[in-house]
């Protein structure tokens, strides 16, 4: 909490300190600012009530059927490959996924989930080939695929 206090703190210093420095600027800053988040409010909030909505009709038995611990290797390429098409900020990915262990989701599968969520990108790849090229963004998912199931099979070993 304190730290919370702290990064507000320093926020509202930095905005008056701008402010001082270049009125204008700071409006025009703050307006794009709102204009961004009006626009992202939507799909956040659209997408906290459609994880909610699926949490709370889905059974914890179908959860631990698909992706628990007794799963094995499908379980954690069907979660692999659910992260690696979805598109979920971190802030809403890790709550999600600690809800799938405590409804009985195996720690490999949960551990694949979120690395191929982080590391590959499925509906960004077009956007990616765009900047680097196709054959680079291609490389760069399969491999960030397949290590993300090195890294889930680790953490099942580890932490299993």
């Amino acid at each position: 909490m304190l730290f919370t206090a702290i990064l507000w703190g320093a926020a509202a210093a930095g905005l008056v300190f701008s402010f001082l420095k270049n009125k204008d600027k700071s409006q025009r800053a703050l307006g794009a600012a709102r204009k961004m988040l009006e626009s992202m409010a939507w799909l956040v909030l659209l997408t906290i009530w459609s994880i909610g909505f699926i949490l709370a009709f889905l059974p914890p038995e179908a959860v631990s059927r698909a992706i628990g611990p007794g799963s094995g290797i499908k379980g954690v390429a069907v979660a692999a490959f659910f992260g690696s098409i979805v598109l979920i900020q971190a802030f809403i990915a890790f709550p999600l996924a600690g809800s799938f262990l405590r409804q009985g989701a195996g720690v490999e599968a949960i551990a694949a989930f979120v690395t191929t969520l982080v590391m590959v990108g499925i509906l960004t790849a077009p956007l990616e080939a765009g900047f680097f090229g196709k054959r680079f963004a291609l490389w760069r998912n399969v491999l960030s695929f397949i290590f993300a199931i090195v890294i889930a099979l680790a953490m099942g070993v580890v932490l299993g």
